[in-house]
Parts: C-alpha cells; sequence; structure tokens
C-alpha cells in the first residue's frame, strides 16, 4: 500500500536554502502574458526546478499581485525574476552573454521537443508566449532555435502554464540524465 507522504515528510528546500542552492541552466522569460493565475503556475513550476530566473515582460504582470500569489503560493519569494518592457531588449541582452534563446511555439522549422538536445555546459532561455498571439514574431526572429511541443489531438495549442511545465520537465530531466 502507498501512504501519501505529509508536507512535513517531502524533504523541501527552506527559503535560503533556495537561494543558495545551486540553480539548473534554465531561464524562462513570459513574453506578454495576460493571465496572473499563469504567471503564479509559472513562478510555482519554476520553484520544483531551480530554475535560475524568470524574465516577465511587455504586459505580463508582476508580484505581488493577490491573483499571482494564489498559484505561485509563495516561489515569488524564491525565484528569482525581473520585469522588462521589452522582451527582445532581454533576448538581446541574454544572448550577449551567451545564453541560448529558444522559442517556444509552432513554427517553420521548428525543433520538436522530444528531439531537442540541450547541449552541455549551456545556459538556455526559453520563451513563452502570449495565451492568444504566442511568442511574437520579432522574438522569433531572434531566437536561436524554435521548440514545439508535439500534439496529437484537435486543439492547436496548451495553456502556457501546461506549456511550461512540459518544457521544463523535459529539459530539465535530459539536463540531470546527462550530468
Amino acid at each position: 500500500m502507498n501512504r501519501k507522504l505529509k508536507n512535513s515528510e517531502l524533504d523541501r528546500l527552506e527559503v535560503s536554502e533556495f537561494k543558495d542552492a545551486l540553480k539548473s541552466p534554465i531561464i524562462i522569460v513570459l513574453d506578454n502574458i495576460r493571465s496572473l493565475n499563469n504567471i503564479g503556475s509559472v513562478f510555482r513550476t519554476s520553484d520544483a526546478f531551480l530554475i535560475k530566473k524568470i524574465y516577465l515582460c511587455g504586459i505580463t504582470a508582476q508580484p505581488p499581485h493577490n491573483d499571482i500569489r494564489k498559484t505561485a503560493l509563495g516561489s515569488t519569494e524564491t525565484v528569482a525574476w525581473e520585469h522588462h518592457e521589452s522582451t527582445t531588449k532581454v533576448i538581446e541582452k541574454l544572448k550577449s552573454i551567451g545564453v541560448k534563446i529558444c522559442s517556444i511555439e509552432q513554427a517553420e522549422n521548428a525543433i520538436m521537443l522530444n528531439e531537442f538536445e540541450p547541449q552541455p555546459n549551456t545556459t538556455y532561455a526559453f520563451v513563452f508566449g502570449n495565451e492568444v498571439k504566442g511568442v511574437q514574431q520579432e522574438v522569433i526572429d531572434i531566437s536561436d532555435s524554435v521548440i514545439e511541443i508535439p500534439q496529437f489531438g484537435t486543439k492547436h495549442s496548451l495553456n502556457i502554464s501546461v506549456s511550461t511545465g512540459v518544457v521544463i520537465w523535459d529539459v530539465f530531466n535530459k539536463i540531470k540524465n546527462k550530468a
């Protein structure tokens, strides 16, 4: 029989331990995300996988906000983040320090996520776009690559918080297994 664990048994990091912990070489860039609940969910997932930083760009709301707090469950206090008006300026800054930029989008010549192989000793920034319009074309144009999550049903997209979870888990797992 499997007994459900209590929160006290989960051996989670304290906030100070999280801040001092070695982070995964993954950065998240949110490009004009409308939903505060989606933003909070991205923070929570980013906490779970020791994401290096989140960049909130354009209209993407920033903490503190009650609707972000509801889904973030305190992770806005653990995960490093910055807000910038321009997604393209953030991308250019990250590229200038050697970060590889991957827009998550359905596009011509996109690499399927299951075929994406992260390179050792490389930091990646994954850009997730607006719930209706997706990642801005000007951001795709300056990205190093575009990655698509394979889908097999009738719908054309996944919710941004789901997409973020799928990508982070996949890439985190691939990096961890190569280490």
